[in-house]
């Protein structure tokens, strides 16, 4: 298991990568549709905090793989084998989801988590047996996520009173690992790779949030025959999913890792900014799904609440978006204050009775605002 070349032409997404991400839909499905249900019955702080602690596992799980695989993947017997167990963890932690979400059951979720990390040690022992070059980078990757996962395990058995303090911990922990790890030497990571990879991520869970509010307002047109309130929902999801997915898109991701984001106080940001990227497009369809369910009278949330549940995951997007994917590429002001002037908007229209159509006009003149410029 040699480093791969980081300037090899071609380097493209395999096949086991992408059912890798195939089966992360899963997981990412549950958590979608726990934060859903948690909006429903109008618990929006607690459950965008659990919402957000749960999917941290989700992101944390694929990035790790994500970032391993662009550095060493031989394709061969083991390394597969090792990969499929890795994708078996992610169906566990899957499985383990909802409970984690609704009961705080922490059991079912750790033990696919524990799967996931063990293999992923285990091909890090190997990747430092095969490189010498960079034997100590890999090693401290290797015990880094031993004692991580040493230390989730150890968490089970914390009262759960003290136990968000003690996941918070391991968060940090689990981030600071690659970040000491490449002290000691970069590892041979693929720029053209890593921006397909993230760019496929993004696709899924914007799918996800299309998927996730299409059933609702589906379920919704069931039950009132079709509302002015539901057709606005629907055309404003579909403006918000096609505007998201034109923005993050409105630049290629490998001209900045290929460039100035080689040094690690760029790259780290970057990619660790994703996790906001993918979590807000993830909420964004349980906040639709949410308001679908508000407009029926199925919840007893306020009208700004429940706007609130639509356009706060599109704001976090958009800032998230522009700030670590777009924004190094723009030199001017004219450039940079639609973004942000946009963000605003897009909050404000929580306030408004369309909230979902709203922010969905306001981001496609966003993207008219940045592409006819350019075209």
């Amino acid at each position: 298991m040699m480093g791969r070349d980081p300037g090899e032409p071609h380097r493209s997404a395999t096949s086991l990568e992408l059912f890798f991400d195939l089966c992360f839909v899963v997981a990412v499905a549950q958590a979608s549709t726990s934060l859903h249900g948690a909006l429903t019955e109008g618990d929006y702080g607690s459950g965008a905090l659990r919402f957000g602690l749960v999917f941290f596992t989700i992101w944390w799980a694929w990035m790790n793989f994500t970032w391993f695989a662009s550095a060493y993947d031989p394709d061969d017997v083991t390394y597969r084998l090792t990969v499929l167990v890795q994708i078996t963890g992610s169906l566990i932690l899957a499985a383990g989801v909802r409970r984690a979400f609704e009961d705080g059951d922490l059991h079912v979720i750790t033990l696919g988590y524990v799967v996931l990390r063990t293999a992923l040690a285990a091909l890090w022992l190997r990747a430092a047996l095969s490189d010498p070059a960079r034997r100590k980078t890999t090693l401290r990757f290797a015990a880094g996520v031993t004692v991580c996962q040493l230390g989730w395990v150890g968490l089970l058995a914390v009262p759960v009173p003290v136990r968000l303090p003690g996941i918070v911990v391991m968060i940090v922990a689990e981030v600071s690992v690659p970040v000491w790890a490449q002290s000691a030497g970069m590892t041979p990571w693929h720029p053209h790779h890593i921006a397909e990879r993230y760019e496929l991520f993004t696709l899924i869970v914007l799918g996800e949030s299309v998927a996730a509010a299409t059933v609702a307002v589906r379920s919704a047109f069931d039950r009132h025959h079709g509302t002015g309130s539901l057709y606005a929902l629907a055309a404003g999801g579909l403006l918000l999913a096609y505007a998201m997915w034109w923005l993050y898109f409105a630049r290629p991701a490998h001209t900045l890792l290929a460039t100035t984001h080689q040094a690690h106080r760029r790259r780290f940001p970057w990619a660790y900014g994703h996790y906001l990227i993918f979590a807000s497009a993830t909420a964004e369809g349980a906040g639709l799904a949410a308001y679908a369910d508000h407009v029926t009278r199925r919840t007893g949330a306020s009208p700004v609440a429940a706007g609130a549940a639509v356009t706060v995951p599109a704001a976090v997007f958009l800032i998230t978006v522009w700030v670590v994917h777009l924004r190094p590429h723009q030199r001017s002001l004219a450039e940079r204050i639609p973004f942000p002037v946009a963000a605003v908007g897009v909050l404000a229209a929580a306030w408004s009775p369309v909230p979902a159509l709203i922010a969905g006009v306001l981001l496609a003149g966003l993207v008219a605002v940045v592409t006819v410029p350019r075209r």
